[in-house]
Parts: C-alpha cells; sequence; structure tokens
C-alpha cells in the first residue's frame, strides 16, 4: 500500500467518527435503539444484508468457491430457503412482535412465558453473540496482518474502537445509516474484484478447458446424510428455512432492524428486498471467487505467493494444508490491484466486519439494559437509561475485543464451539416465539423443557461437538438439519411437558391480536418472493451450462 491507499483509510475512519457525532442527539430508548422508528426501508434493508454477508462472507466465500477443497458453486445453496423465510417473518413474526412494542424482542417472551424463559434466551444470545463476533473481529484482523504487515492487535483495536465510538455516540440511527454505506462499499468492492479478475484471466490466455465442473455444481440431491453428504438441496431448503426465520426474525441482531422501522409496510419492503436481494449479491461473491481462482491455476506466482504468506503467518495450517484458501482474496488485492482500488478493497474488508460488530454491540447493549435493567414495574427514566445503554455498548465492545484476543487465535475448539451452538439453536428459538405467539396450551415449564432439551440433544448428534469431545455415534448429520431438528424436538417435548403440569398456569399476551389470516398469503410481496424462489433454483440448475459457454 502506498500514501494513496492510507489516506482513504484515513479517510474513511474520519467520516464513521463524524457520522457517529452527527447522529448523537437520542433522546430516549426508542431513539436510540431504535432509531425513533423513522427509519426507512431502504437504509434498513442494506443494514440488514449488510449484517449477514460479513466480512467473513467476503473473504471465506469466494475462497470456498475457487480455492477450497470440496468447494465451488454450491455455496449458492444457502440462498435457496430465504425469500420462502422472508415470507413467513412477513406473515407470522413481524406482526406480533412490532404491535408490542418491545424492544428486546426477549421481554415479549417473558409476557407470555416466564422471566426464567425471558433470561435464559437473553443470556444465552449475549454470550454467543459475544464470542462469536469477536472471533470474526479475530479473524479479519490476522488476514489484514498477513498481506498489510500490521501487527493483528492493531489491527483489532481500529476496527473495535472506531465501530465503538460511532456506535456510542449515534445509536441505532448510526449502525443503520453506516451499515448501508458499508454495504454499498462493499458490494462495489466485489464488482472491482470481478472485473480485475476477470481481465486478467483473459489477458493470461484463458483457461484452455474451461472452469473445473466439480466447481460448477449447485444443486445435489444428497439428504445431508453421510460422509461427505453436504449442500443438498432438500436440507439447504429445509434447514435453511428454519435457519433464517429464525435468524432475521427471532435474533435481536436482525430483529432489532425490524423494530426501527416507521410502519410495518416498512417492514414488508426492507424483508422483500433482502428476499430478492441477497442471491444476486451472493452470486457476485461466487463468481468472483470462481474467477480468481480459475485465475491460480493459470498463474503459479499467485499461488506461491498464496502459499509463502500462509507460511509466514499460517504455519500449522501450511503443515497441513499447504495453503490457506483465506488468504486468496486478500493477497489478490496486493498483488494486482493498482493503489488507490487497494485503498477502496481494504476499506471494504474493514467496513464488512465494522457492520457485523456495530450491530452485535448495539443488540447485547438492548438487550442488557432491557432485559437487566428496565424490566418489571420500576422503569428507568430517560436520563438513566442513556447512561445505562451507553456504558453497555462500551461494555459490550470491551467484550467483543476482548474476546477476539482471548478465544480467536489460540482455542479452536472455542471457534468450534461457537460454530456449534450456532446451529443447534435457531430452531429451539423459532419455536420458543411461535409458540408465545400462537400456543394457549403450552405454559413456561413445557417451553422451558423444549428449549434446553432441543439444545442438548442437537449438541450430542452435532458433527462439530463430537469431535471435540472425541465421540463417535457412528451417525454424520449434515449440520443444517440441526435447525430442523430442534424444531421438532421442542415443539413435541414443550407439548408433552405442558400437558404433564397442565395445572400451571399459562399467561397470555393482552390487548394483542395474533393471528394469521388467509389473505396474508395473497398479496403482491408473497407471489414476488415466490416466483423468484422457484426462479433462482431454475438458474442455480442451469449455472453449470451457463458458466461454460463462457
Amino acid at each position: 500500500m502506498n500514501w494513496l491507499d492510507y489516506t482513504i483509510i484515513i479517510a474513511y475512519i474520519i467520516f464513521f467518527l463524524g457520522m457517529g457525532y452527527f447522529f448523537k442527539e437520542n433522546k430516549d430508548s426508542k431513539d436510540y435503539f431504535l432509531g425513533g422508528k423513522s427509519l426507512g426501508w431502504f437504509p434498513l434493508s442494506l443494514s440488514t444484508m449488510a449484517t449477514q454477508l460479513s466480512a467473513i462472507s467476503f473473504i471465506s466465500a469466494p475462497a470456498f468457491v475457487g480455492l477450497k477443497l470440496n468447494g465451488g458453486m454450491k455455496w449458492l445453496t444457502f440462498e435457496f430457503a430465504v425469500p420462502l423465510a422472508m415470507i413467513f417473518i412477513m406473515i407470522v413474526i413481524v406482526p406480533p412482535l412490532f404491535r408490542s412494542g418491545v424492544v428486546s424482542i426477549y421481554e415479549f417472551v417473558e409476557r407470555r412465558f416466564s422471566t426464567s424463559t425471558r433470561l435464559v434466551l437473553s443470556i444465552v444470545f449475549q454470550i454467543s453473540r459475544a464470542l462469536g463476533t469477536g472471533v470474526m473481529v479475530y479473524t479479519i484482523a490476522i488476514i489484514l496482518q498477513a498481506v498489510l504487515h500490521i501487527d493483528f492487535a492493531y489491527t483489532i483495536l481500529i476496527i473495535s474502537v472506531i465501530t465503538i465510538v460511532y456506535s456510542w455516540q449515534g445509536g441505532m440511527k448510526a449502525v443503520v445509516w453506516g451499515d448501508a454505506i458499508q454495504m454499498i462499499i462493499l458490494f462495489g468492492g466485489l464488482l472491482i474484484c470481478l472485473y480485475y479478475g476477470w481481465n486478467l484471466l483473459h489477458e493470461n490466455g484463458g483457461l484452455p478447458n474451461g472452469f473445473d465442473p466439480n466447481r460448477l455444481q449447485v444443486i445435489d440431491f444428497n439428504l445431508g446424510i453421510g460422509k461427505d453428504n453436504e449442500y443438498g438441496i432438500l436440507p439447504m431448503i429445509f434447514g435453511g428455512f428454519f435457519l433464517y426465520a429464525s435468524y432475521y426474525g427471532c435474533d435481536q441482531t436482525q430483529a432489532q432492524r425490524l423494530l426501527s422501522s416507521k410502519d410495518e409496510k416498512t417492514v414488508r419492503n426492507l424483508l422483500l428486498v433482502n428476499g430478492l436481494f441477497r442471491f444476486p449479491v451472493v452470486l457476485v461473491y461466487c463468481l468472483m471467487g470462481l474467477i480468481i481462482g480459475g485465475f491460480i491455476t493459470i498463474a503459479p506466482d499467485f499461488l506461491q505467493e498464496i502459499a509463502t504468506t500462509t507460511q509466514q503467518h499460517f504455519p500449522e495450517e501450511f503443515a497441513k494444508n499447504g495453503i490457506k484458501a483465506d488468504l486468496m482474496l486478500p493477497v489478490f488485492i496486493m498483488n494486482y490491484l493498482p493503489h488507490g482500488l487497494i485503498g477502496i478493497l481494504m476499506v471494504g474488508i474493514l467496513s464488512a466486519a465494522m457492520s457485523s460488530l456495530s450491530s452485535t454491540i448495539n443488540s447485547l447493549s438492548a438487550v442488557t439494559v432491557e432485559d437487566f435493567f428496565n424490566r418489571g414495574t420500576k422503569k428507568l427514566d430517560n436520563k438513566k437509561y442513556m447512561t445505562i445503554s451507553k456504558i453497555s455498548v462500551v461494555f459490550w465492545g470491551i467484550v467483543c475485543i476482548a474476546s477476539a484476543f482471548l478465544f480467536g487465535g489460540s482455542k479452536s475448539a472455542v471457534i468450534e464451539i461457537i460454530n456449534a451452538i450456532g446451529s443447534v439453536f435457531y430452531g429451539p428459538v423459532l419455536v420458543t416465539f411461535i409458540l408465545a405467539f400462537f400456543s394457549k396450551k403450552v405454559n413456561h415449564i413445557g417451553m422451558n423443557a423444549g428449549i434446553i432439551s432441543a439444545v442438548v440433544i442437537n449438541l450430542i448428534f452435532s458433527k462439530t461437538m463430537q469431535e471435540i469431545f472425541g465421540i463417535n455415534l457412528g451417525v454424520e448429520i449434515f449440520w443444517i438439519w440441526l435447525n430442523v431438528t430442534g424444531v421438532c424436538i421442542a415443539l413435541v417435548v414443550s407439548y408433552v411437558v405442558s400437558y404433564l403440569t397442565k395445572t400451571t398456569h399459562i399467561k397470555t399476551v393482552e390487548n394483542l391480536e395474533m393471528t394469521v389470516k388467509k389473505e396474508d398469503f395473497f398479496t403482491k410481496e408473497v407471489y414476488i418472493l415466490v416466483a423468484f424462489f422457484v426462479l433462482i433454483l431454475i438458474i442455480s440448475y442451469y449455472i453449470p451450462t451457463l458458466l461454460n459457454s463462457f
């Protein structure tokens, strides 16, 4: 990098610090954590996508498609269930949550079940999200260290401190508008890499035999059971549906954006935009990875540079695999893009990391304040609420930084545990909210038992957890199925235990209509998303043919 690249990065940092100051006027909880419920669908849509399409995706998705063993365009299967999940959230989850007026979605759980149910979900969310985000920040920092030769400790601090400052000052408005800008930068960076990768590929004679056919296949009809059976169409649709319905609708990080909308029409619009635009964005990720991966096969110097960087900074990975695939995009940026664009792309990687971090610390703060300080009959006054909220933002920012330093690199088991928890928890969480909305037969004892048993059983059958504890149950289940088993187990156990404890009082949420009407399914948003679901299946089926024609 030269002076131009560093100037771009410094200008980016100053801009975001200034943006936090611009949005600093926050009067109360609705202002600070929900943006005064004044945010429109455009910034909220970009913010939602930016949080999900994080720095890990920016680096790892192209590497998976272009370089990783057994990788390829099947990464696109993660997007199959998104339109269907958006319909479900739009019709089933949004109306009762939005009309309830809550800031922390776990408050709704307490209204219907009990304080214990609320705190169980809240605590697990806080611990898993803080650790997971810390690992994400560490991963990005260590990759940037390898290509920028800046110690990862400084990179972590740059990412974290700037994010904490503008999140602390500006609250949800700063987070959402920051995410929107970062999403635009991120997507621009993708297009730049795609353009330069394509030109370099053809300037060097192109691929003599086209792309590797094994990397072009998207749709596979395996069932996700047994060794090496992954990314099959059925597990990705069914498991992905429950994963995204839970993540976008019942995870505070994402649900907080829905609750920040001006009205329910705005929510429907932002869900529609997410359902339509995620697939094209991820398709660009994948095409970029495929093209840069193809360029590696005809540019031995590029591959050697990745191997050398791996050997210098990741000796264990080098000894095991020879190269670290996640270095593919950063090494490409540093070696094949002109100065100025290098700075923009480095800003893109920083943007993706900061977007995920800002969303996390804002949501963690909202949950902390609402679930531990502002619950019950004694409500905080506005001044005390804002003071505790800002302290909480700083606290969770420090926790994320600490988890990055403590857990990010030296304890791989922690990373594996975090991934395992992410895959086993979404199903039970989704069931908790669905039963809170629509069931009049499940009590808090049954619900707590359903959550706990579903999580425990999923952990037992998680391949990751079996590897950690040296257990072999003789059954290999692709992890995305755990979202389905989590739903089924939590449902069955909740009803059975509630029946056995039917003398227990069942709470209801007063003055709130929670019904799904037939006409809710016959709206233009639903028609559009169903048609798009069919379209992406058709496109994915013909992708090998289409790409081979190039």
